[in-house]
């Protein structure tokens, strides 16, 4: 960041909000040297623990940026699965068996959002970078001509009002986004009538302890998270409307409905707050040089453990696009790419939750009746089958967010035929995930024998194109053929693949523009 004035300052990124997606995009823009500016109105991290699951993929994720290992210490793995209905637990599924064999990270780890932030804050510190806390933003604006406005951000602290400039800012100031209103993006969606609590409950009484307990009932329903010793667990609910006249009414109401529904006790609370469950995608995430992630482009129900995860996840795949397009490696229409495989990927998420919300909470007639009659059976008979079955393995790849696509060319989408290996992130086979610490274009060739050795003119061929080549050993259990080359992006998704003798050719194609200029 450069100061040509007391009261304005340069970047060539500004990120708003210093929640898990500000801070995730920051690190990586610091990682890869970036001229990053991050600015919040709270005065530090969050000490509130809020969301708590954190999914394989962003613990990929966090692997790459070189900090897995302290998410690993600080955490509480979700070892299991307990569905259940009432009063009644028909049993756990390890996490484990599900995942088992599709990521180095096989489990629902519990690391509250705001050990999230506190991680991230002091990996961006060792990184070089800062963020601006106590600056609420109050405009945001552009210059220039369309084809290269800069970005201008209008920031109120405690010295006085400042104004941020920088190529392009990236809005992660979460649901309520200054950014996204003052932009005109309309925040598609709905807000569902009744009223929810969540609760950090200590000394817990009533559930398998070392499981995700999911407990629907005819009237209620009940989603749990382990989080630590002391048997205390994350209790998420239905909040008796009528009762809201204050916190402590409230919850004094929701102790009661979980003794008598459910059998489940607890001796005290650390956080206790009831909200309402939205299901939102704004109408674009990006306009000119403003872009949308969080949050901030989408909201909806915590079924599932899926909202910070995906927060997370944008921020990756925006801030890699972002270092390609100010390297120059990439022209600015590169940068449409993030809407095109983000915002299909909160549509799905949006529609997924709300049809799970809806089941588990409505209280129509024909809901009540599926969740009393039809899903005991139903988790009766998963319990038997998932761990054995190749559906238990698929549905973990779908909550785990490592199963996600994105259509990698018009062609691919007009044909309508999602691959398994290309549009998705690159199987684990064992050790190949340790290349893309590099945070490179690569190809990757998985081989043994003589077919392990490429010919020297495609080698060359790619190097020219500014790609180097790994060899793996076959990998016939993911879906990586010895017969092709694969192109993988600096995110870890598999842009192209093609046989060798075509490989130069078809990864040219597949490159972004000025990538090889």
């Amino acid at each position: 960041m450069t100061e040509p004035s007391t009261n304005s300052y340069d970047a060539s990124v500004i990120v708003v909000g210093a929640g898990p997606t500000g801070l995730m995009l920051a690190n990586w823009l610091a990682k890869l040297d970036v001229d990053v500016l991050i600015v919040d109105q709270k005065s530090g991290p969050t000490r509130e623990s809020r969301a708590l699951g954190v999914q394989a993929r962003t613990m990929e994720i966090y692997d790459q940026l070189g900090v897995v290992d302290e998410v690993l210490a600080g955490s509480q793995q979700g070892l299991a699965l307990a569905p259940g209905f009432g009063r009644q637990v028909f049993g756990k599924v390890p996490f484990g068996v599900l995942g088992e064999g599709t990521t180095p990270y096989p489990r629902i780890y519990v690391f509250e959002q705001s050990r999230n932030e506190h991680l991230l804050y002091a990996n961006l510190q060792r990184l070089g970078g800062s963020v601006t806390w106590d600056h609420r933003v109050t405009a945001v604006a552009t210059e220039g001509p369309p084809e290269s406005s800069t970005a201008v951000v209008t920031a109120d602290g405690p010295g006085g009002s400042v104004i941020l400039r920088a190529r392009y800012c990236v809005a992660a100031d979460g649901g309520s986004s200054v950014v996204r209103t003052g932009r005109g993006i309309a925040f598609e969606g709905q807000t569902n009538g009744g009223l929810f609590y969540v609760a950090d409950a200590q000394r817990v009484r009533g559930l398998v302890s070392d499981a995700v307990n999911v407990r629907p009932a005819e009237q209620d329903f009940l989603l749990t998270f382990p989080m630590g010793p002391d048997e205390h667990h994350r209790l998420i609910g239905i909040a008796e409307e009528e009762d809201h006249q204050g916190l402590t009414n409230v919850e004094e109401s929701v102790r009661d409905r979980l003794a008598r529904v459910y059998g489940v006790e607890y001796e005290s609370s650390r956080w206790f707050s009831t909200y309402r469950v939205h299901h939102r995608v704004a109408s674009r995430f990006r306009d000119g040089p403003f872009f949308l992630a969080g949050d901030a482009a989408h909201v909806h129900s915590p079924v599932g453990a899926q909202g910070m995860n995906t927060g997370l996840q944008d921020a990756h795949n925006l801030a890699l696009k972002l270092v390609d397009v100010l390297r120059g490696a990439a022209p600015d229409s590169f940068l449409d790419r993030y809407q095109a495989e983000r915002r299909p990927v909160a549509q799905r998420l949006v529609r997924t939750t709300d049809r799970m919300f809806r089941t588990v909470t409505s209280p129509s007639r024909p809901a009540v009746a599926f969740r009393r009659l039809v899903m005991p059976l139903v988790a009766s008979t998963a319990l038997r089958l998932l761990p054995r079955a190749r559906g238990g393995s698929r549905i973990f790849e779908y909550v785990s967010q490592t199963r996600i696509h994105y259509w990698m060319s018009p062609e691919a989408r007009a044909s309508g035929r999602r691959g398994e290996v290309v549009g998705r992130r690159l199987r684990w086979a064992g050790d190949n995930f340790e290349a893309l610490k590099s945070v490179r274009w690569q190809v990757h060739h998985y081989a043994d024998g003589e077919a392990a050795t490429l010919d020297e003119s495609v080698t060359l061929g790619l190097k020219q194109l500014g790609l180097d080549v790994t060899t793996f050993p076959a990998a016939p259990q993911t879906a990586l053929r010895s017969a092709e080359l694969y192109l993988v992006r600096p995110d870890g998704f598999v842009a192209a693949a093609a046989p060798p003798g075509t490989a130069t050719d078809a990864f040219r194609a597949a490159l972004p523009a000025g990538f090889f200029a």
